[in-house]
């Protein structure tokens, strides 16, 4: 079992290390695409560099921290967890600054789109394949040091152990959880400092470059222009990756946890069957990733049509295919036999299969619902483009009304999986339905990586003077990498959602502690004056997490601004063509400001529960996870679909409809591109991030303040 684990998670790395090598041996075209490349290249290292220097030292506390108040085990794992995620951010971001300039390359001297497609497909899938493979490699990892070898999964071990400070836990799911943690961290600085850099780039090029010298996106003349293409690395693909990463192990994390506390508390239960529950969802992952590389493998193997958005489908219904049924073998084999009923098993073997099935097409159905409200092949973006003919104040006004009602079918259809997810096998089976969301997960991200790499290669093809129809095709390919980038984040936000709840209940577990009797009724109080006040703070909070956010892309665009419109004052013959812009100046802007800004919103992120828990108790902070979460869902789910709708009315207006490029509704149009810019790609990833890292804080610090809190010693 656990050779099979491995060996799907090594051979997710070296197939990426293969595809790695295939896309970097491909020809990168003339000089001057080169020089391009390479500065943008150096930019994205030179940020990420700095970032992950802040990043090592934030670790390197928790982790002592860690060591001293849970244990030295948690401490090592969390060292794991953010080093799986931050090697897939690396690894990610330095095949698309190779893959772009291949995939413009491939453009200019194929001239086809079907051609250019597994050129960019391929650098994504390096990405996908990283994030699969690093995520489960670093948790079997845990799972045979902690569990097997050190023996935190025999029997005797699953029950609460007090250590030196007097505190009680469940040594695994403490390990576990300081894993997860280690992801988390990392997904949430890679999130919000990738978002503000990739956006006070894109808006700063955007408001001067488009709207008031009315030059094309990525023009050579735009001193910001290099600066946006290293953003969409660092964001788009680092960040994605180490979010999609986060979310992917959160899931697979929670149903580790609560099969933990379900033998705690049910004492009447096989060990064996406890077992299989524990290590079920790395068997699901293992064959959801090999289901993932035949996807790609089918899509770079096969005749590539010229109809992106059906080939990438193509990909990704396969990978969803065949890990539905091979999940359902493994649920059938593993539990045949066994005494379900005791831990609600409704269906017998295939319960914890049913419920991956409705978390596959809960995704799915979202997917699709985010592809309907941000695609410019249907209704709701095509108004906001037409709206952009009567001016900038009714583009915002259709993207706003767009985004708002986007919400409610994605809750419907999360709302309806969790309580057929419950019903057929309790909370595990609700944890079951999240890791089914992202069980193919390698290859979503590998979709939604091609974007990034397809929209910096339109960059350079613009910036090298390339003929016109290579950007045709590339602008074509980053359309629909628009498209996949909204369907990614309905998965996150899905999967975040599903996961919350089992770290939630979890939680509960955690805090009912050494107390907690056989068949424990998992009730949180929501009348309790204080679980109530958390829940309305909680509820406020991601407005405050969004507002600081949104005010830093602004601070850092306005600075972008400044100096763009400083070098084409200072030197006329930027615009005239007669000198070089200062690329270097902004990408400093842009790095300078996101390294600056990101650091508060982590903060919130880690210490809201924190304080919180430590002057008030677990009730409050029990309240204080509910109100984040709900509140955070119907943000992220806003703000990711409107800015994607935004974003992608601009291109219908610039595909030649009411006016086309350089029209008053084109103006208008871009305007609604930059408001919804930091929402879609800084507000909405991060907030999925902050339900989970809160919740996983939140179940490691528990078994403390629930003990030691200034309100309990008030009230004594």
């Amino acid at each position: 079992m656990i050779g099979f684990i491995l060996i799907a998670a090594v051979a997710a790395l070296a197939f990426a290390g293969i595809n790695y090598y295939g896309v970097k041996k491909k020809d990168p075209g003339t000089l001057e695409m080169q020089q391009i490349a390479k500065a943008i290249q150096e930019g994205s290292k030179a940020f990420l560099f700095l970032e992950y220097a802040i990043i090592l030292k934030v670790a390197i506390f928790i982790a002592i921290l860690l060591g001293v108040v849970v244990s030295i085990t948690s401490a090592i794992a969390f060292v794991i967890g953010a080093t799986m995620s931050a090697s897939a951010g690396w690894i990610g971001m330095n095949i698309a600054t190779i893959s772009n300039v291949r995939v413009s390359n491939e453009a200019r001297t194929t001239k086809s789109l079907g051609k250019t497609l597994r050129v960019a497909f391929r650098g994504g899938s390096v990405m996908g394949l990283c994030v699969g493979g690093f995520a489960l490699l670093g948790l079997t990892i845990v799972y045979v040091v902690f569990g097997v070898f050190l023996k935190q999964l025999q029997p005797e071990n699953l029950t609460f152990h007090t250590n030196w400070l007097g505190i009680s836990d469940i040594p695994f799911t403490m390990t576990v959880s300081a894993y997860a943690l280690g992801c988390s961290i990392i997904a949430m600085f890679n999130r919000v400092g990738g978002g503000i850099y990739t956006k006070a780039a894109d808006m700063g090029a955007d408001l001067v470059g488009k709207t008031e010298a009315g030059i094309p996106e990525d023009d050579p003349r735009n001193p910001a222009t290099i600066a946006d293409n290293v953003g969409d690395n660092v964001g788009d693909v680092a960040g994605l990756g180490s979010d999609l990463l986060e979310s992917y192990v959160g899931a697979l994390v929670s149903a580790m946890i609560l099969a933990s506390y379900i033998y705690f508390s049910n004492g009447g239960i096989a060990t064996s069957l406890i077992a299989k529950l524990i290590y079920v969802p790395l068997l699901i992952a293992a064959v959801g990733i090999l289901s993932s590389i035949a996807g790609i493998i089918f899509l770079l193997v096969k005749k590539v049509s010229s109809n992106p958005h059906k080939e990438l489908n193509a990909a990704t219904f396969m990978g969803a295919g065949l890990t539905i049924i091979s999940s359902g073998l493994i649920s059938y084999f593993v539990f045949k036999g066994e005494a379900l009923s005791s831990i609600g098993f409704a269906l017998g073997a295939f319960s914890p299969w049913v419920c991956a099935v409705l978390g596959i097409v809960s995704g799915i159905v979202i997917g699709e619902i985010a592809e309907y409200y941000t695609s410019y092949d249907y209704k709701p973006t095509q108004k906001i483009a037409a709206s952009s003919a009567e001016g900038a104040a009714l583009t915002i006004t259709e993207g706003l009304s767009v985004g708002m009602i986007s919400v409610v079918a994605p809750v419907m259809i999360l709302g309806v999986a969790i309580i057929a997810a419950n019903a057929t096998a309790g909370l595990y089976g609700v944890a079951m339905a999240a890791i089914g969301m992202l069980s193919f997960v390698t290859v979503t991200v590998s979709v939604d990586t091609y974007g990034p790499i397809a929209d910096n290669a339109g960059g350079i093809s613009e910036m090298a003077k390339l003929h016109p129809d290579v950007r045709k095709i590339t602008d074509e390919l980053d359309a629909v990498g628009n498209t996949t980038a909204a369907i990614g984040k309905g998965f996150a936000i899905g999967s975040a959602t599903l996961a919350a709840l089992s770290l939630f209940a979890s939680y509960l577990y955690a805090q009912a502690g050494e107390t907690a009797s056989h068949g424990l009724d998992l009730i949180l109080n929501i009348i309790h004056p204080l679980t109530l006040v958390g829940a309305l703070v909680g509820a406020a909070l991601p407005y405050l997490f969004s507002g600081i956010l949104i005010k830093a892309v602004a601070n850092a665009a306005r600075k972008m601004v400044q100096e763009v419109r400083r070098q084409f004052k200072a030197d006329p013959g930027i615009i005239l063509g007669t000198s070089l812009p200062d690329y270097k100046t902004c990408i400093s802007i842009s790095s300078a400001g996101a390294l600056a800004e990101m650091k508060v919103p982590a903060i919130i992120a880690v210490a809201t529960p924190l304080v919180t828990g430590f002057i008030f108790g677990a009730e409050f902070v029990g309240g204080l996870l509910i109100g984040t979460t709900l509140s955070s869902v119907m943000l992220a789910l806003f703000t990711a679909n409107a800015g994607g709708a935004w974003d992608n009315g601009k291109k219908y207006v610039e595909n030649g409809h009411f006016g086309g490029k350089g029209s008053e509704a084109h103006k208008a149009a871009v305007v609604g591109d930059t408001v919804g810019d930091p929402l879609k790609d800084t507000v909405g990833p991060s907030l999925d991030i902050l339900i989970k890292i809160m919740a996983i804080v939140s179940l490691i610090a528990v078994s403390i303040f629930s003990k030691y809190n200034l309100f309990s010693l008030f009230i004594n």
